[in-house]
């Protein structure tokens, strides 16, 4: 088993500042080297690893302690980074933000500890000179548990301007691993929530991401930030890989001879957010996994017996959605004869009688439109009653990322009770319906995929 896997975390003292240029520019410049790279993003962002794909030729993984639990942090990453030379793990925010309320809980900086990872922390240079130091030590002194191993300096004016910033950080034993020019910004257009995720930007975005990988491997000493990986030693505590393989009590003949049910899961441009650990616990639990586009395929897969839909842009794409009749009159059938259908935030829009006045699938008694508030944090919730991912009570952590609104926001029988902000259900279950806004990390409670994928096998 191999735990010293060379890493890097890429952090930086705010949002804003350039991580992810520089974490996508560092993955793509390595790649170019020869190096198998494995990307990382410090919580529940599905839209950046997308971008890490891109640059890697590799699945983009989520690192989030609050939706897994710390335990699991250097597990899911080991399992990540399986036979690969280098891991890039791009940060959340700035280095010490994290689950609000909850201390260092799901920051970078947490992260990096859990994988004793050297952090490389990348500083918008653009209005300081001498200051930068001071900014610097701060980072670097304040937890004495967290190894800045180098700084990058983004948005640097001129040569004047870069002795300035080097000249001043000279005493704080900090090195200088890179100086990034103040250029324009590389095309990555952003939206109502984040950046466009790389499905809809189609050659835009690998376009972007070449240009990321030029201007870091121009600015950065990728000798020395590799270097400074390959120092990383042993990730801690004698971590295995994850695994989705769960123990299962069943002879093995008599496993391989169980039907193997179709999870249809939704795709293409409207429906991007996923984590990859879901399809593999599905196919570990005994389901054929297939992709499709609601978009595009006016039918769903051959033999779907159950149907995953995760988050997305519904909002974005809802004239074509609703356009596409044939597959929305499948998806009700499929759902109104009691299949297992698993709906997260832009499933939950889908399921919907209409979003913004269109008509969707009409599975649920609700209505979906676009406001100009954003939803946005961490959520505890308990399952209320049984439905086909969990019995009632079973504890999980989620997240909420939104800016639209259901009404009603629960059906009489709720998906989940929320403990905070604010107490609320929220939510539906219905025969073999589970569709919520929250956004879960089923690596955290592998029994949810394989009680789904035996509802699949029964209904």
């Amino acid at each position: 088993m191999v735990s010293s896997v060379p890493r890097l975390v890429i952090a930086a003292p705010s949002s804003g500042s350039g991580k992810t240029t520089v974490a996508t520019g560092l993955m793509a410049a390595f790649a170019a080297r020869g190096l198998a790279v494995s990307p990382h993003k410090v919580g529940p962002d599905y839209i950046d690893p997308g971008y890490h794909a891109l640059a890697t030729g590799r699945v983009g993984r989520n690192l989030d302690a609050y939706l897994c639990g710390p335990e699991l942090v250097a597990p899911l990453f080991l399992h990540g980074a399986r036979g690969c030379d280098l891991a890039v793990v791009e940060g959340v925010m700035g280095l010490y933000d994290g689950a609000a309320g909850e201390g260092e809980l799901a920051s970078t900086a947490h992260v990096a500890k859990l994988l004793r990872a050297p952090v490389v922390l990348v500083v918008d240079a653009s209005s300081q000179s001498r200051s930068v130091a001071a900014l610097v030590h701060g980072f670097a002194s304040w937890d004495p548990e967290v190894r800045v191993g180098g700084v990058i300096l983004n948005k640097v004016g001129s040569d004047r301007h870069e002795s300035l910033l080097r000249e001043a950080l000279d005493a704080s034993g900090v090195p200088v691993l890179g100086v990034l020019r103040r250029v324009p910004q590389v095309d990555t257009p952003s939206r109502h929530l984040g950046l466009v995720p790389v499905a809809e930007r189609g050659a835009a975005a690998v376009e972007a991401v070449a240009a990321m990988a030029a201007q870091v491997a121009r600015g950065c000493d990728l000798v020395a930030l590799e270097a400074l990986a390959r120092g990383a030693g042993a990730v801690p505590g004698g971590s295995a890989p994850w695994t989705p393989e769960l123990p299962t009590h069943d002879h093995p003949t008599r496993l391989a001879e169980k039907r193997r049910p179709v999870v249809a899961v939704a795709g293409g441009e409207a429906f991007t957010f996923s984590y990859a650990e879901h399809a593999e616990l599905l196919a570990a639990a005994g389901a054929d996994v297939v992709t499709f586009d609601p978009l595009r395929d006016e039918e769903l897969p051959e033999g779907t017996a159950g149907l995953v839909i995760g988050g997305g842009f519904p909002e974005v794409y809802a004239s074509e959605l609703s356009a596409n009749e044939p597959l929305r009159k499948a998806i009700a059938e499929l759902a109104l004869g009691g299949a297992p259908v698993a709906a997260e935030c832009a499933g939950l829009l889908y399921l919907c009688r209409e979003l913004d006045g269109r008509p969707m699938c009409g599975v649920l008694d609700a209505t979906a439109r676009m406001t100009e508030r954003l939803t946005l944090g961490y959520r505890d919730a308990v399952a209320v009653g049984d439905s086909v991912l969990a019995p009632a009570g079973t504890r999980m952590r989620g997240h909420e990322f939104h800016r639209t609104v259901v009404e009603p926001g629960a059906g009489a029988a709720p998906a989940w009770g929320m403990r905070a902000p604010v107490r609320r259900v929220e939510g539906f279950v219905q025969q073999g319906v589970h569709a919520s806004y929250l956004h879960t990390h089923w690596a955290a409670e592998p029994g949810v995929a394989r009680r789904f994928v035996e509802r699949c096998r029964t209904s």
